[in-house]
């Protein structure tokens, strides 16, 4: 009954200044709005790949060079050089690892960097991606006009993404016509339909990619096979722990009982991806904060302002057999009301805000009772901690003083 009371008497103390009340929580409102949007979309980043794989049906495994990595730094430092860093994979892995059981399809990504040009536009850097016909299947690629590699046609035929096509071409409709990679002409068979995911498991843009096959890849990189990542699918998702245990035994044969390779699936896929965006989101959360350091700054400003106007209030309180702890309790209340509505408000905005940006985005902001319960516990240690000091003073007050300098 005391805890309702206390409620009471904030609530109708917010009412009788409303004005001041609104202007308080906008503080807490913002910086709540600053760290749902950016947890929010950092949640939704993490979680890309993750979906990706769920929505191939969880049976895909991937193979790259390369030990597993067990820190952020390491995974960071991985991710962002294994392009360039020599591989450990060879086209001896590829065939072992087809002769898996439950294996369905095996395809090799061979990454490289060059000059690609069309009929008459200017050069420009590109993806050219090295694989088989088998990508395709794993990765569900969806066709926009013509077909994907196939190992009945000539070596010197090529699929581009949209985007590639549209930057090279000026158009789409590019079927038959003549790519240069490498300074090798290829004749286009295919275009791929916008992914929209730079993204992505297989760490390279396919919307901005020439694939060419494997064996052409080879020739392109000097007879050297530099296999960045090999894409396993599954028969079936029960299957796919027995497939990783059996992968890992495979390659270790192959590579002489040196584990000098990573295999992964599930959420282990995303790891590295996942630990770089958890690294940015905690840094501007941590930005972020700041706003509401000054939110609560504005509260504590605003409550002493508060017990100050109210001091004969708690002299007749205290006289009446008020407790320090009872006006301790009345004040910090109406601060965490407060804060607390600033913090409702602000998450509501902090999710508008966040699907805002994300339509310059190629993900989604995630809804999560993590990010919810977040929001609440920070709104209440704001409200606790800055209505702290004002609180006390109220509650150190002497009642006979207050009721004299009030008389």
């Amino acid at each position: 009954m005391l805890f309702l009371n206390h409620i009471e008497n904030a609530i109708q103390s917010i009412r009788s200044n409303r004005l001041r009340s609104i202007l308080t929580a906008i503080g807490v409102t913002i910086g709540i709005a600053s760290i749902t949007a950016i947890l929010s979309l950092g949640v939704g980043a993490r979680s890309i790949i993750s979906k990706q794989v769920d929505e191939l049906g969880g049976t895909i495994a991937v193979v790259r060079p390369g030990v597993p990595q067990n820190t952020i730094t390491q995974n960071i430092n991985h991710l962002s050089g294994s392009q360039y860093a020599a591989s450990t994979l060879t086209k001896q892995d590829i065939s072992s690892l087809k002769k898996i059981e439950h294996v369905t399809e095996a395809a090799p990504l061979m990454i490289l960097q060059g000059a690609v040009r069309g009929d008459t536009t200017p050069s420009s850097n590109a993806n050219i991606i090295a694989t088989s016909p088998s990508l395709e299947k794993i990765n569900q690629l969806k066709l926009l006009d013509g077909q994907f590699l196939d190992p009945d046609l000539i070596e010197t035929t090529a699929v581009v993404g949209h985007q590639l096509a549209v930057d090279l071409f000026g158009t789409e409709q590019v079927i038959g016509k003549s790519v240069s990679v490498r300074g090798q002409s290829f004749t286009i068979i295919g275009v791929l339909q916008p992914t929209h995911a730079p993204i992505n498991f297989n760490t390279v843009d396919l919307d901005s990619s020439v694939f060419i096959g494997f064996e052409s890849g080879i020739l392109q990189n000097q007879g050297t096979a530099h296999i960045q990542q090999i894409n396993l699918q599954v028969d079936s998702v029960n299957n796919l722990e027995s497939v990783v245990v059996a992968a890992n035994k495979t390659l270790l044969k192959n590579h002489l009982n040196q584990a000098d390779f990573s295999v992964m699936y599930g959420d282990s896929i995303a790891q590295p991806n996942s630990q770089l965006f958890g690294i940015i989101t905690g840094v501007s959360v941590a930005i972020a904060a700041i706003s509401l350091i000054v939110g609560g700054v504005g509260i504590m400003n605003i409550m002493l302002v508060s017990v100050a106007e109210r001091t004969r209030e708690i002299g007749i309180r205290k006289a009446m057999g008020a407790t320090n702890s009872t006006i301790l309790m009345q004040f910090i209340t109406e601060s965490l009301i407060l804060s607390t509505i600033g913090g409702i408000v602000g998450y509501g905005l902090g999710y508008l805000l966040a699907f805002g940006v994300s339509l310059l985005l190629t993900f989604d902001p995630a809804f999560s009772w993590q990010v919810a319960i977040a929001a609440l516990l920070v709104s209440v240690v704001t409200g606790t901690l800055f209505g702290a000091y004002p609180a006390i003073k109220a509650a150190r007050k002497d009642p006979i003083t207050a009721l004299r300098l009030y008389n």
